[in-house]
């Protein structure tokens, strides 16, 4: 009789999350099995085919910093680059890269089917084998089982997956592939709390029904900043995306068809993403405004197909004609995949660890939409976490958890374990207490020797790392070092700049920290041979000096925090048992488990006077375990 393989670990749908889950794993040297319900699905991108964004460009600058897939996916398929925020400071500019959709699934089904140590299967697991609380393996709709010793569970949309069109409500996953219908119960059955999610996306439209002299033109950046350090391709802007909006006469047809929409209907019972509402819900939620932007923007070079960004909808089709048609250059729209909303399956991610592994069955890990975030990048960079943890499990070595002043990825798990979500959750520049030193342009100091040691980062990546990290210290020394003297041509551009004139000579770096001095006003006098570092070295150097005394404060705080964080929490405490701590309080600490104090004390329900009662205890245990 014919004997499945056995993996050590077996990643459950091939999305965003699951790729980055499966590629870490078999990197790491564990034999590596990944199921997909269909390959044509590999790196999907059912919502707009773009990579970053506010907040999540940190997260792709992070994920390629520890030795990810995704930036190295987007820089290879960008169709149009974009900073946002640069009218902001440093720390909220967020890189943002249009994708050619197509491209970027070949670029990720070729990078899975490449990988050694790597399986890729077409099936759809139906049952997440366990005995004594552990996994054993996985079953499939086809009959498979496979033995493993960790399973990631990275379902997407796909888990218990359900289709709205005003009335016409059907079973499905994005894009008209079939859900994930029996493996739901399975996870029930295990103890996990399973939620209902919902999302949605807006039409694709054919770009010759569009009239583009109608609308604005937004045009790529001229100097392209890749999200990989090492990228030696020189990147250049493919297309131009557009600009367009919605009026009194969109919002009209939209309040007019309410009782048609299955979100104010009662048909979905998920609950929406805050942060990326609906057409119909903005036009509800904000009534007071006349129009809302809306983002047309290609799919990819070999498609015909354009994106509505910003104007999701369930509405049914007649009324997604009808308003999309009183768009100022969409009067003759053509409507090639209709809007449509999705429910799906995911669980509370409470139930979760910091290495995201399950706290009720051992080896089991959770990863993106499942674990109840939005955002392809969000997703990502959980995968690439929980393929880590499940090597890591196989392998008996610690979990590796980023803390919340080390990494945008730190944050966004730690909020995901320690404060539970609501409604889908989307990485943004404001959940972040330590944004300045936790920027985008400096990812690869921050995380490229952690990935290094972990053996995701490459000996050539590694190298090409401190190598730019020798060019910036001897950059930022240079500048230091260098005076520059109060000559005519100097205080003229003071002057020019709205910047008080020198009497004498002033370092470099000083007159580089005055509000209106970039380092491209200074730069020949602090390399008058013309030879400049890099652009990537420019503009760390630049921040670093100009930022110096708010660097050192946040990181000043960012110091506090690791104490805090360095005073583990045994998994075995029951907190009813503690006497001091209120009700409330031990129930939340006994939901969460927080592995410190601090990740304790950052969750909701637990006040200082609870904390107090808690040091105190800590303290108290410290002392009977130095007596014993």
């Amino acid at each position: 009789m014919f004997e499945f393989p056995s993996y050590d670990v077996a990643v459950i749908g091939a999305g965003h999350a699951g790729i980055e889950a499966a590629l870490a794993s078999a990197r790491l040297g564990c034999r590596t099995a990944i199921f997909t319900i269909t390959l044509d699905a590999i790196g999907n991108m059912p919502c707009n085919p773009s990579i970053g964004g506010t907040g999540k460009g940190h997260l792709v600058f992070e994920l390629d910093a520890l030795g990810g897939e995704m930036g190295k996916a987007a820089d290879s398929t960008m169709l149009q680059s974009r900073m946002l925020n640069l009218a902001k400071g440093p720390a909220v500019h967020s890189l943002r890269v249009q994708s050619d959709r197509r491209a970027y699934h070949r670029y990720m089904k070729s990078a899975l089917e490449k990988q050694e140590g790597l399986d890729v299967f077409q099936d759809e697991v139906v049952e997440i084998l366990c005995e004594d609380g552990k996994v054993t393996g996985i079953r499939t709709s086809l009959g498979g089982v496979f033995g493993c010793k960790a399973a990631v569970i990275c379902t997407g949309t796909y888990l218990g997956g359900k289709i709205f069109v005003g009335d016409a409500i059907r079973q499905s996953g994005p894009d008209g592939v079939v859900p994930a219908t029996k493996l739901t119960q399975n996870l029930v059955d295990l103890g996990l709390p399973i939620r209902r999610f919902k999302t949605g996306t807006p039409a694709r439209v054919h770009r010759r029904s569009i009239d583009f002299s109608k609308l604005e033109k937004q045009e790529g950046d001229a100097n392209i900043m890749p999200f990989c350090f090492d990228q030696e391709k020189e990147l250049e802007n493919k297309v131009c995306c557009y600009i367009a909006y919605t009026n009194e006469k969109t919002h009209e047809i939209i309040r007019n068809n309410l009782s048609r929409s299955p979100l104010y209907g009662g048909a979905i019972v998920g609950i929406g993403p805050r942060y990326c509402p609906s057409i119909e819900d903005k036009v509800v939620r904000f009534s007071d405004k006349k129009r809302h932007q809306l983002f047309i923007e290609p799919c990819g070079l070999n498609t015909e197909e354009m994106y509505l960004q910003g104007m999701s909808s369930s509405l049914p089709l007649d009324v997604q004609y009808e308003m999309y048609r009183t768009i100022e250059g969409l009067e003759n729209v053509e409507i090639m995949r209709p809007a449509y909303a999705i429910e799906y399956d995911c669980c509370d991610p409470l139930s979760l660890k910091p290495s995201l592994e399950s706290k009720q069955i051992f080896g089991l890990f959770g990863a993106g939409q499942f674990n109840g975030t939005s955002g392809y990048e969000e997703a990502a960079v959980q995968g690439l976490m929980a393929g880590i943890n499940a090597a890591h499990s196989i392998q008996g070595k610690d979990p590796f958890v980023l803390t919340r002043q080390e990494a945008y990825i730190g944050t966004l798990i730690d909020d995901l374990v320690t404060k539970g979500v609501n409604d889908p959750y989307r990485m943004m520049t404001s959940r972040c207490e330590y944004r300045l030193i936790l920027r985008q342009d400096n990812a690869d100091d921050r995380l490229c020797e952690k990935g290094y040691a972990l053996g995701l980062v490459s000996e050539k990546k590694y190298q090409e790392y401190l190598a730019n990290k020798a060019e910036m210290e001897r950059e930022i020394e240079q500048i230091r070092s260098t005076v520059i003297h109060p000559t005519e041509e100097v205080n003229r551009m003071l002057e020019e700049l709205g910047e008080t004139e020198l009497s004498k000579g002033m370092a470099a770096d000083a007159i580089l920290k005055r509000p209106n001095v970039h380092y491209e006003d200074i730069k020949k006098y602090i390399h008058p041979d013309g030879d400049y570092p890099s652009a990537r070295t420019i503009q760390k150097a630049e921040i670093e000096i100009k930022y110096e005394g708010y660097l050192k404060r946040q990181n000043s705080l960012a110091n506090k925090l690791r104490k805090e964080e360095s005073l583990r929490l045994p998994e075995d405490i029951d907190y009813k048992q503690i006497t001091g701590l209120r009700i409330e309080a031990a129930d939340k600490l006994n939901k969460v488990k927080p592995a410190s104090f601090g990740q304790a004390a950052r969750i909701s329900g637990v006040n200082p006077a609870d904390l107090q009662v808690l040091s105190v205890w800590i303290a108290k245990k410290r002392y009977e375990k130095q007596e014993e």
